[in-house]
């Protein structure tokens, strides 16, 4: 899922930033060109990064669109340090802040800012989490069991595994890791724990792969990735705060401003399609001859489907591979 190679990070001039980076911003051209129509009309336009990240996507939103200021927002401390310095250059044009993205309309709220020009999420988990061994977010590398976004608060991957009762550990792996073989894991783990507490990545992996019928481990990568998918959203509850998010992220739209959602499973971009379909669609009834203004949509999709990344970006950056992107635009205000 990591890129493999170093990003220096395209000037919309078609130059270069100078810095090489070590994270390729996924789908990069395609979010700044949803944005630019609600970011280049308005001087002084605020974009919100919900998921800042290395900062890829913000450095080129700051580049692209001079007048713009940035709100960047992230829960991981380490994170918000990295983009800090590669963001540093725009000075006070690019504001971050220490929050998980459902936390928008208190962040907003602080800041003075009541109306937003355009929002950007990236979600799961990002390239430093992952190449960080020590967060315990890769399967691929031993490492403590931890998996938090914020290593400051919340329960661990390990506290998950090792105290759960069987049955949320069997909802867990088939909700958010899709595992068809919960039962047979979950098993696996409860005799485990029993004998000694899980403590780190390389026995969870060995674990699971015997857990899993050879016949399946055959296709499909690393039979871990789905316990390991399923671990990380559980101990960062992302599927929940990403349901606040969403309608918090539309409310705080300005009337043409627009949003884009990048997702890398399908529940995140289920979650997706159906905030957006609610405030695309008229609140009507399908017979009525006039519709009132207070009834009619909200946004407007800008994507017909969910839209993937071309060949070539997914060849630059592997991550790209499993990205879907939705984006709509504010085009009345509730009534």
């Amino acid at each position: 899922m990591n890129a493999t190679k170093p990003d220096r990070t395209a000037d919309p001039a078609g130059g270069e930033s100078g810095e090489v980076h070590a994270h390729v911003p996924v789908l990069l051209r395609r979010c700044l060109d949803l944005l630019a129509p609600a970011l280049e009309a308005r001087p002084g336009a605020v974009v919100v990064d919900a998921t800042l990240g290395m900062g890829g996507h913000s450095e080129a939103l700051l580049r692209r669109f001079p007048d713009a200021r940035l709100v960047g927002l992230d829960r991981d401390p380490e994170a918000l340090a990295r983009s800090g310095r590669r963001l540093a250059p725009f000075g006070d044009r690019a504001t971050l802040v220490h929050a998980v993205y459902d936390e928008l309309p208190e962040v907003l709220a602080r800041l003075g800012v009541p109306r937003i020009d355009g929002i950007l999420f990236d979600l799961g988990v990002s390239s430093l989490q992952l190449d960080e061994a020590g967060r315990g977010f890769a399967y691929a590398q031993d490492a403590p069991l931890d998996m938090r976004m914020d290593p400051t608060r919340g329960i661990t991957a390990a506290e998950v595994l090792n105290t759960y009762p069987p049955g949320d550990l069997v909802r867990i792996l088939r909700e958010y890791g899709e595992e068809r073989f919960a039962k047979r894991v979950v098993d696996a783990i409860v005799r485990e724990r029993t004998r000694e507490p899980f403590t780190d990545s390389a026995r969870l992996v060995e674990l699971v792969r015997n857990a899993i019928p050879a016949a399946t481990r055959r296709t499909g990568g690393n039979p871990a990735k789905r316990t390991f998918q399923a671990l990380r959203i559980e101990v960062n509850q992302e599927l929940a705060v990403l349901e606040r998010a969403l309608p918090a992220a539309v409310g705080a739209l300005a009337v043409g401003g627009r949003i884009v959602v990048l997702s890398y499973h399908s529940l995140e971009d289920r979650m997706t399609k159906r905030a957006l379909a609610v405030g695309a669609t008229s609140k009507a009834p399908p017979d009525l001859p006039v519709v009132p203004e207070e009834l009619k949509p909200t946004l407007k999709l800008l994507t017909r489907a969910s839209e993937g990344a071309t060949d070539e970006e997914i060849a630059e950056n592997p991550r790209a591979a499993s990205a879907r992107l939705r984006a709509a635009e504010r085009v009345r205000e509730d009534a």
